[in-house]
Formats: C-alpha cells, structure tokens, sequence
C-alpha cells in the first residue's frame, strides 16, 4: 500500500511541523545532488526554517555567488544596485556628519572662526561656557570624593594607632636594674632582671675587671629581654 496523501496546509504542531521541515529538507538536497550528476546542471538551494536555522545546497564547482550572477544576467537585473545606493547615501551622511564634527571641534578650539557670523560665535561661546562648567563641576566632584576617601584612610590609621597603643599601655614591661653589691665575694655589683612578681627576678654579677659598668644604673626603658 502506498503512503497516503497529505492535506498541504501549515503544520500547526510545533515538533511535528519541525520533523516535517527536516525530513523533507533532506530528500530535497537529495534530488538537487541527483540532478546536477545525472544531468550536469548548476543547482543552488537556499532555506531558512521557521526557527531562523539557515541551509544551503550548491553544486559542486561553483558557488552561491557566481550562480546569483549567472541569474542576474539571465533576467537582465541586478540584485545588489537598490543595496549598493543605499550604502552610497549611508557613506555620504557619514561623511557629512565626520566633516561637521571636526569643524565643530576646530571652532571650539578656536579655529576656523572667520566663516562664522556674531549669532553663531555668541552660540559656540555659550556652549564653550557650558562645557567648561560641566568640566569643573566634574573636577569638582572628583576631588571632593578623592578628599573623602583620603578623610576616611586617615582615619582609620589614627584608630589604628590609638588601638596599638593602648595594648602596649596595658602591658606592664619587666624592671631591670644595676646595683652595688661590694660585700658579696670580690663581686662589685649585680645587675638585677625581674618581672612584676619576685619569682621572675634574675640576678647577674659584675667582675672587677670591668669598672666601666661600675655605678652605672639602668632603667625599665634602658634594658629589655628579647
């Protein structure tokens, strides 16, 4: 039994129409293969899906571009002028608004001044004026947030200062002292190490045979422990 005739008319489910589309683009890019071996002819097929996917098929030795201008020339038109005077007007406003732009930078820095009549100089000098009030607002604007910012950093260093200093205020530094001792054996002095309570006293004698640290007394800010 042969496949039923189909109604042709817009597939309205979405996959289906899409499996359609698929199938079908696949046996006609078939025939067009078929067509250009079997009987030597310059084929080229161009789709587009419903979802914007693009497809191609060219016979092979040639290209979609020399077919376009073998049909151009076979109806007698020309597919590219409307799109090539279009492109001819757009680089011709371009260039209008380039040369305008660059004659309005020149006046603004006081070139090319002669040309213009006393309305148009009061009009650059009134946008000069506003230019430059909205570059030094924005000098403006900068410095006040630069000087924040350096407020803010100072700040923030003198709290950290403030804070490293009242850590080292809390910490009491250990006593350190030079004293005579002339009665203990031929020993001159002694100099004495200690912290807040007794246990952390240290003592250390002084040989005769140095007199430079004879009498010498040093205090907690003069001798400290490593």
């Amino acid at each position: 039994m042969g496949r039923g005739k189909i109604e042709i008319k817009r597939i309205e489910n979405a996959t289906n129409r899409q499996v359609t589309y698929s199938k079908r683009r696949t046996g006609i890019m078939k025939k067009a293969r078929e067509l250009t071996v079997l009987c030597d002819a310059q084929v080229a097929i161009i789709m587009f899906s419903s979802t914007g996917k693009y497809h191609e098929f060219c016979s092979p030795g040639t290209d979609i571009k020399t077919i376009f201008d073998r049909y151009q020339q076979a109806i007698g038109t020309s597919l590219w002028v409307e799109q090539y005077e279009n492109m001819q007007r757009t680089l011709s406003h371009l260039k209008d608004i380039n040369r305008n732009l660059r004659t309005e930078i020149r006046q603004r820095m006081g070139e090319d001044l002669d040309s213009l009549e006393f309305d148009e100089l009061r009009g650059l000098e009134q946008n000069v004026d506003a230019a430059l009030k909205e570059v030094r607002h924005r000098k403006y604007h900068v410095i006040s947030t630069q000087t924040d910012t350096y407020k803010k950093k100072v700040k923030h260093s003198y709290e950290a200062y403030k804070n490293l200093q009242q850590e080292l205020g809390m910490r009491e530094d250990p006593a350190f002292g030079f004293v005579d001792n002339t009665g203990a054996g031929g020993w001159d002095g002694a100099v004495a190490l200690g912290g807040p309570g007794a246990a952390d006293m240290y003592a250390f004698r002084v040989v005769p045979s140095q007199p430079n640290l004879h009498g010498m007394a040093y205090g907690s800010h003069d001798l400290r422990l490593g």
